[in-house]
């Protein structure tokens, strides 16, 4: 007969306070939603209170007087003005020109597409399938996931009915696996096509691309004037429907970051202007050094503590964006002085061992920041890119990100237009090896027509 009797284990566990999850979540926030959580911190906590609100300041009301050092001192210990990205040169103009913080989103595909969905005459659990369908469309309106996996519960007829009415919807020819089929439907859907045009498109697109127009029309039996015509009408089409509804195009940004070369070095100045300084209210400091009954003093000092927290965790943020992107900066430098196509390999790992935190730090201070340079404003994970050869800084010697560009100039600075393998051998004469499969992805990532598509652009 076994018996259960109790035992002691000890073991260590790693639990976060509210404090910590606090400062983890403010190091992810971009600058504008950084400005909304201030906000939210000073209306919920009365020991906090705005010093200086910069982003409505104007240039005249700027003080010109100077603070004593231990002015300074005193100031930046009490508020969440970090002191360090402020100066006094002529650059400070420049750096109050960051562009304004408005934030536009323009209508998604899946908005568009789902209000044209509530407007058709079809049953619940149809419109049900239709809305899963739709939320599952990437953004060039392409399936994200196997739609039939998506829908499990509902029988193939359902879901295929259900998706031809989607594809139907505006623009035509989503809710399909790749541009082939977008094309296809796209052809099938339009009445006064060219005749034996879908054939071209449904069994002949390779042929078509690498520009076999005679051995089309002998496979087919067709004319001049109909190949022409059918030409021309695949010419006109969208292989990539959703691209018109991408809301990437309309987004403006703040940088939180600005990178500038000056007398042959880089001045990294982090953009403070957009968020208010905030301190502790001096009537909360005067009555934590009084004496008042428990609940009173528990109130006051249980504030005080959770203010001087939320300060610190927001100057820690911007402290590890500085030595972030000072690294950044210093793995890169090729890119901030001659530009995107000098684009080194460059590792979470990398960076995170040169500051001295975890890569998952590193993860979250990247994520959803912009940084100002001399060639535009880039996303922070722009920076991290691995090797063509997959195998990261340690690997070759050329980015993705780096190679990709210097597809797009060969492209753009083309006379006649080339071939993947055209393209394939003038990056071999430059010392970068791939092969054409790879070339045609990247050309496609790059949102680049064929040589066919060119041709007759």
């Amino acid at each position: 007969m076994q018996f259960q009797r109790p035992s002691i284990i000890q073991e260590q566990r790693q639990k976060l306070s509210p404090q910590m999850i606090q400062s983890i979540r403010l190091m992810a926030l971009p600058l504008q939603e950084l400005k909304e959580e201030i906000q939210q911190e000073i209306e919920a906590n009365p020991a906090l209170e705005v010093i200086e609100d910069r982003s409505t300041m104007s240039l005249e009301s700027i003080p010109e007087e100077k603070e004593s050092d231990s002015e300074a001192v005193q100031r930046f210990e009490n508020s969440s003005d970090p002191g360090f990205s402020r100066s006094n040169d002529d650059d400070s103009d420049s750096k109050r020109m960051f562009l304004e913080g408005a934030i536009t989103v323009a209508e998604t595909l899946q908005e568009h597409l789902l209000w044209q969905l509530r407007l058709q005459p079809i049953s619940q659990a149809q419109r049900a399938i239709g809305e899963r369908l739709i939320q599952n469309l990437d953004a060039d309106g392409f399936h994200k996931e196997d739609p039939y996996l998506l829908c499990k519960g509902s029988s193939r007829a359902s879901v295929d009915s259900v998706m031809e009415i989607v594809r139907g919807l505006e623009p035509i020819g989503v809710c399909v696996m790749d541009f082939r089929e977008s094309l296809l439907v796209q052809t099938g859907m339009t009445p006064d096509a060219p005749p034996k045009t879908v054939e071209i498109v449904r069994d002949h697109i390779d042929l078509l691309e690498r520009g076999k127009h005679q051995e089309i029309q002998k496979i087919l039996k067709m004319s001049d004037k109909e190949m022409g015509d059918a030409l021309a009408f695949i010419k006109a089409l969208n292989p990539f429907p959703g691209r018109q509804y991408s809301a990437e195009e309309t987004r403006y940004v703040t940088p939180d970051v600005q990178v500038k070369l000056k007398d042959g070095e880089f001045v990294i100045v982090i953009n403070d202007e957009e968020i208010p300084v905030i301190g502790i209210n001096p009537f909360f400091d005067r009555l934590s050094g009084e004496k008042h009954d428990k609940e009173t003093d528990v109130f006051v000092k249980d504030n005080i503590r959770k203010a001087r927290w939320f300060i610190q965790s927001i100057q820690q943020r911007n402290r590890t964006l500085l030595k972030v992107v000072r690294s950044i900066v210093e793995f890169q430098r090729p890119f901030f002085a001659r530009g995107p196509k000098h684009l080194a390999p460059l590792t979470l790992k990398d960076i995170a061992g040169e500051v001295g935190v975890h890569e998952t730090t590193i993860s979250r201070i990247a994520g959803k920041k912009y940084v100002q340079t001399d060639w535009g404003i880039f996303e922070l994970r722009y920076f991290f890119t691995n090797s063509i050869s997959g195998s990261g800084s340690g690997g070759s010697r050329f980015s993705k990100s780096g190679v990709k560009q210097v597809i797009k100039e060969i492209i753009e600075n083309e006379t006649n237009a080339m071939s993947d393998q055209d393209i394939t051998d003038i990056l071999a004469r430059k010392g970068i090896k791939l092969a054409r499969r790879t070339v045609a992805k990247y050309r496609g990532e790059l949102n680049m027509d064929s040589s066919f598509g060119r041709k007759r652009g």
